[in-house]
């Protein structure tokens, strides 16, 4: 291969294309796909950094305007081939989920600060120890003999090296005696690289448990598939309490005896510390951590580990699963069904999508684990597109909690005014007189959730997005979108009533309610606001986990994948919140939530209780999870997608146009929707419906306007090329450059 198609510098976003470059000779055998190379741009002799994404033998640039590759970033092979696999990953992201392909690069490979090596110095002994007590006896007997110098190398020679900061620091030996014996050759001073440690003080426990006859069958399938050569996606369908991570450890195990690595994918952050802390105690220092709260030297390290094989199981949110392994053999999608996988940001891939892929580019089998599977992965499982293994009882047979629905209709016909139903304070009475721990879910932080006028109707919203504005204890009006934030006014703003407050309580509202009604128990709360600065998360796990709280109030971070022995009651309060919005996967949502937070009670010794309070008891959501029963969940919430042709039976792009110029982006939302419904009547085969546009579901944040267009169809793969239709007008029509489009495939 002569030729190099480069892209240039990911960093620069006007650079989305490649540039052929010519391969020097001496170059031929470095350059690979994937390679990542120097190369001259421009004029005035500017060099920039690229990757390599093709090679060819034919010039599609005129010989004479060629310019050659300057120097190849030697990774070595492993290096290099893991980075070509990744690239490649790139391009599969940027044309399956609809982004520039240095969008889909620079989410491959993280670009800005990397933070500052650290090294430390060590003092070696320089000589062999015969020369090194010839030396030591002749500095005893010198006239001026240095005690210092001779204490410094009669310790080297019983240690042999030493850090700097030890000799300095315990030893009280300065520097310039160290220097002394560098100078005459006695010792010598290295510098070693030395990595941040983000997990801390955990330790490794050897501790095993014994595996039940679903784990084992479970463990069984996957291993047989192995030795026949099958390596592929699985979805783990077990209940809450079976007993998944064992059967993930173990499969880890498997990957490490082979010589390979595996990446572990959790949907939350706060999820970390009790995740690290059992894979840490089983595989200690070969577990490291990737997340948005490291520091940018942190996450330099720990991806450096991996890179040099320090480090061999990845755990982490999505960002993880770009981990650079040369072996991958196993990729764990924990939780797969949550929505924090999805990107929020362009490329707005799917992790559990990309983990399939990558999966298939390294040769490493992925699985999907859950107790309330996706639809779209159930049914992926349940038609045989991907392997289907299933725990239907908890570990040691411990009994699903029993759940109880409450009214709130009827609490309230009853004249119960409280964030508490009757029942639920019974009960919760009752488990903090016995000692044990209970846990109030509530999927709102806030302190009562928007402030209306009761004379006027009117909310007060935000003046930068079409939101409302959420009351909290500091007395301040706020925006959970752009930060803006107002005091609470005393009348209202629109017709100057003195009749405002609040609706909705929220976690906070919550956690004052439960101090009032039980002013001896022990209250942490856990949501978004608690949650703010760096180890927050395990500090309030810890506590709860150590019995040094009785009542635990949050949103969803506590309940997904904790496993508290002594909470024996869960309270979900408000179930069908998530129901209300306008969402075709509210149903799912509701069923994912109430499901798992039910499966934080009973997981020790004693059976749980879960109350589910509720303003629609008879949604069949609400039903299936007070009963536990996925599947028919599954068949009534399919025959819904199949009657709608939503996903998994359908499929959704949706192009988001954003302007801080209303009339720009009403112009350009307006001439896209034409020019493709004009564009897909010209293939008479095409089924693709176009809908809108529309105002976003939110109409302003942060001052910008917001415009949708929907596109329809059952076949993801027309919708891939309707995006390429609607990238064409993009790049050659569009009118206005303050007109911003995003992609964004099966949204949520």
């Amino acid at each position: 291969m002569n030729y190099a198609d480069v892209i240039v510098d990911i960093t620069l976003e006007k650079l989305d294309r490649t540039f052929q470059y010519r391969i020097p000779a001496g170059l031929t055998s470095s350059v690979r796909i994937g390679s990542e190379v120097l190369v001259p741009f421009g004029r005035g002799g500017r060099r920039l950094s690229g990757f390599v994404v093709a090679l060819s033998d034919e010039a599609k640039v005129p010989e004479a305007s060629m310019k050659d590759i300057l120097s190849v970033e030697e990774t070595g092979k492993e290096g290099d081939k893991t980075t070509g696999q990744l690239i490649e990953l790139a391009g599969w992201i940027a044309e399956h989920f609809g982004s520039t392909m240095n969008q889909a690069l620079k989410t491959v490979f993280p670009t800005g600060n990397r933070g500052k090596i650290r090294e430390k110095k060590l003092v070696r002994l320089a000589v062999d120890e015969v020369s090194g007590r010839k030396a030591l006896d002749e500095l005893l007997q010198g006239r001026r003999h240095s005690l210092a110098r001779e204490r410094l190398l009669s310790e080297l020679l019983d240690q042999k090296e030493i850090p700097w900061d030890v000799i300095t620091g315990k030893l009280h030996i300065g520097s310039p005696v160290i220097r002394d014996l560098e100078a005459r050759g006695l010792a010598r001073v290295d510098s070693v690289r030395t990595y941040r440690d983000p997990i801390g003080d955990l330790k490794k426990e050897e501790k095993r448990v014994e595996l039940s006859e679903e784990q084992k069958d479970c463990l069984s399938i996957v291993r047989k598939d192995r030795e026949a050569g099958i390596r592929k996606p699985y979805l783990l369908y077990g209940v809450t309490g079976s007993g998944k991570t064992e059967v993930y450890m173990e499969l880890i195990q498997d990957c490490l005896d082979r010589g390979e690595e595996a990446i572990v994918l959790i949907p939350e952050i706060a999820l970390t510390y009790q995740t690290v802390m059992r894979f840490y105690q089983r595989f200690g220092e070969l577990v490291s951590i990737l997340n948005s709260r490291m520091s940018p030297g942190e996450r330099m390290d720990q991806l450096d580990r991996a890179r040099n094989g320090s480090c061999r199981i990845m755990v982490g949110p999505r960002s993880a699963l770009f981990t650079p392994f040369s072996h991958l053999g196993l990729i764990i999608v924990d939780e797969e069904h949550e929505s924090s996988y999805k990107s929020e940001q362009a490329p707005r891939y799917h992790a559990r999508d990309v983990a399939v892929k990558r999966g298939e580019l390294a040769g490493a089998t992925v699985i999907l684990g859950s107790a309330t599977p996706s639809v779209e992965t159930f049914e992926a499982a349940e038609e045989g597109k991907i392997g289907f293994l299933t725990m239907k009882k908890r570990v040691e047979e411990r009994p699903l909690p029993s759940c109880e629905i409450e009214d709130l209709r009827q609490e309230m016909r009853e004249g119960n005014r409280s964030i508490l139903s009757r029942r639920l304070q019974e009960l919760m009475t009752d488990r903090l007189d016995k000692g044990e721990q209970i846990m109030l879910f509530l999927n709102r932080r806030g302190m009562m959730g928007f402030v209306s006028c009761r004379s006027c109707g009117k909310s007060i919203k935000c003046p930068h997005c079409d939101v409302s504005l959420s009351l909290h204890r500091d007395g301040r009006l706020h925006c959970h979108y752009c930060g803006y934030s107002v005091p609470m006014p005393k009348t209202c703003p629109t017709c100057g009533s003195p009749y405002i407050g609040g609706f909705r309580a929220g976690t906070e509202k919550v956690e004052e309610a439960v101090k009032v009604r039980f002013p001896k128990a022990r209250v942490l709360r856990m949501d978004a606001d608690t949650t703010r600065a760096k180890g927050s998360y395990r500090e309030i796990l810890e506590k709860f986990a150590n019995r040094e709280a009785d009542i635990l109030v949050g949103t969803q971070m506590i309940v997904k994948g904790h496993d508290f022995p002594y909470v024996t009651l869960v309270g979900i309060l408000a179930a069908d919140m998530s129901l209300n919005a306008s969402d075709f996967r509210g149903s799912e949502r509701t069923f994912q939530l109430i499901t798992q937070a039910a499966g934080r009670a009973g997981r020790g010794q004693i059976p749980g209780q879960v109350v589910i309070q509720t303003y629609q008891p008879d949604h069949y959501s609400i039903q299936c999870a007070a009963a536990q029963d996925y599947p028919a969940f599954y068949e009534q919430e399919i025959e819904y997608r199949r009657l709608l042709d939503y996903p998994p039976a359908g499929h959704l792009l949706m192009i988001l146009l954003t302007s801080e110029n209303a009339d720009h982006v009403r112009k350009e939302s307006e001439s896209l929707a034409s020019a493709l419904r004009e564009e897909l009547k010209k293939d008479p085969d095409s089924r693709v419906r176009v809908l809108g546009p529309e105002d976003a579901a939110i109409a302003r944040i942060r001052d910008a306007w917001r415009k949708t267009i929907y596109l329809k169809d059952a076949s993801y793969d027309r919708l891939v090329l309707a995006k390429d239709l609607a990238a064409v007008y993009i790049r050659e029509k569009l009118k206005y450059s303050d007109v911003y489009v995003w992609f964004d495939f099966d949204p949520l």
